[in-house]
C-alpha cells in the first residue's frame, strides 16, 4: 500500500511542468525547513564534537526528552483549540514545590509534620492542584469567552504568587527545598535498565506510558474527536451537538494534570525545588509542539509529532551545550525556533486555503 502511494506521487510529480516541479520542490523545502535546519545542525555538531553521538549523550537526550514530554503533551491540546497556556511552567513549579515539601526528610514548610505521607497521596494532591488551575483556565476561556493568552497570563501570575507564599510557610523562609526522601527519588530516578554502562532512569518509562495514554485519548475517544472538532470550527462543532464548553474545560484540566506530573517528576529528578522551578518550560513545550506539527490555526496535531518535536528540541539544546554555546544565547535560539516554526505553520495554512 505504501509502495503504491509512493509510486502514485512519483508519477504525479513526473507529469508536472518544469515550473510546477520547481514550485513543488520549493514548497517541500520550505514546509520542512525546520527539520532540515535541525538535521544540518546535528551533522555539524557531530563533526565538531564526535562525542555528541556517544552512548551517554544519546541516553541523556532521551532522558531529557522524557522529562519535558508530559508538559508538551498537555499544552498540545490547548494549541489544538487555537489557544495556548503560558501558565504551564508555573503549574510545574507549584507541583514540584508541593512534592518536595511533603516527600522530604526535613519538613521546613510544615514543621509540625513528623513523617511523609505516601507518594501516592502526594501525587493525588499535585494532580488535583494542576486540575484546579486547568479548570480555572478552561472555565474562563469557555464561559467568559476570554482569550487563552490573557487567561493563562493571569493564572501564571496567580500561581507564581501562591508558590512564593507557599515557600515562605513554616521555617523555610523562601529557601530551596531539598533533602527529598529516598523512596521518592528512587521511584523517579531509579534505574529502569542499562545500555552498556549507561543507566536509563525510571521516568523514561513513565513518559512512554503517558504518551500511550494521551495517544489513546486523542485518537480513540469521543473527547479527543470533540477536541479536534472544536479546534477546527467551534461553531460547526456546537451545531453538531458537541458540548464546546465542557470540551474546552476538560482540555485545560487534562493539560493541568500533565503539568503537575511534570513537576512531580522534575522535583525528584533535580533533587530540589524552588520558586524558579518550571520557569520558561512553557516556551520549550510550545516550540516542541509547533515543530511537531501542532498548528495554532486549530484542529491539527498528532501525539507522534509532539514526541518528535520534543526530541528534536532536546537534541539541539544538548548539541549547543557540547559546543559550549553561551547559556544566554539559548534564549535567542529558542525565540527564533518558535518564530520560524510558527511562520512555517502559517505558510502551510495559507497554502491550504
Amino acid at each position: 500500500m505504501a509502495d503504491v502511494k509512493v509510486k502514485t506521487k512519483a508519477q504525479t510529480f513526473a507529469a508536472l511542468s518544469p515550473k510546477d516541479k520547481r514550485k513543488r520542490i520549493g514548497d517541500i523545502l520550505l514546509n520542512n525547513a525546520m527539520y532540515i535546519i535541525i538535521l544540518l545542525a546535528v551533522i555539524y555538531i557531530s563533526i565538531k564534537v564526535p562525542a555528541f553521538l556517544g552512548l551517554s549523550s544519546i541516553v541523556n537526550v532521551i532522558s531529557l526528552t522524557a522529562a519535558k514530554l508530559p508538559i508538551a503533551l498537555g499544552i498540545g491540546g490547548c494549541i489544538v483549540l487555537t489557544g495556548t497556556d503560558i501558565s504551564a511552567g508555573r503549574v510545574v513549579g507549584l507541583a514540584a514545590c508541593i512534592s518536595a515539601s511533603l516527600l522530604t526528610t526535613t519538613f521546613k514548610v510544615f514543621p509540625d509534620m513528623t513523617s511523609a505521607p505516601s507518594i501516592f497521596t502526594v501525587l493525588l494532591i499535585v494532580l488535583a492542584a494542576g486540575a484546579v488551575v486547568g479548570f480555572v483556565n478552561g472555565f474562563s476561556v469557555a464561559k467568559f469567552k476570554l482569550h487563552p493568552f490573557i487567561v493563562t497570563l493571569s493564572t501564571q501570575l496567580i500561581v507564581y504568587g501562591i508558590i512564593l507564599m507557599y515557600l515562605k510557610n513554616g521555617t523555610n523562609n523562601g529557601q530551596t527545598l531539598s533533602g527529598l526522601s529516598e523512596g521518592y527519588r528512587s521511584l523517579v530516578t531509579g534505574t529502569l535498565l542499562k545500555i552498556g554502562n549507561v543507566a536509563v532512569p525510571m521516568y523514561v518509562l513513565y513518559a512512554v506510558i503517558l504518551t500511550v495514554i494521551m495517544w489513546i485519548i486523542w485518537n480513540k475517544t469521543t473527547f479527543g474527536k470533540n477536541m479536534f472538532a472544536v479546534g477546527s470550527n467551534e461553531e460547526a462543532a456546537n451545531v453538531s451537538g458537541v458540548n464546546v464548553s465542557r470540551t474546552i474545560i476538560l482540555v485545560f484540566m487534562l493539560a493541568g494534570v500533565m503539568y503537575s506530573i511534570t513537576g512531580f517528576l522534575d522535583s525528584a529528578r533535580i533533587a530540589s525545588a524552588n520558586a524558579s522551578t518550571g520557569w520558561n518550560y512553557e516556551c520549550d513545550a510550545i516550540a516542541a509542539c509547533v515543530i511537531g506539527g501542532v498548528s495554532f490555526v486549530g484542529g491539527i496535531g498528532r501525539i507522534s509529532g509532539i514526541v518528535v518535536g520534543v526530541l528534536l528540541l532536546q537534541i539541539i539544546f544538548a548539541g549547543l551545550n557540547f559546543l559550549s554555546v553561551d547559556a544566554n544565547m539559548l534564549y535567542i535560539i529558542k525565540g527564533l525556533i518558535i518564530l520560524i516554526a510558527c511562520a512555517i505553520d502559517m505558510r502551510k495554512y495559507l497554502v491550504r486555503k
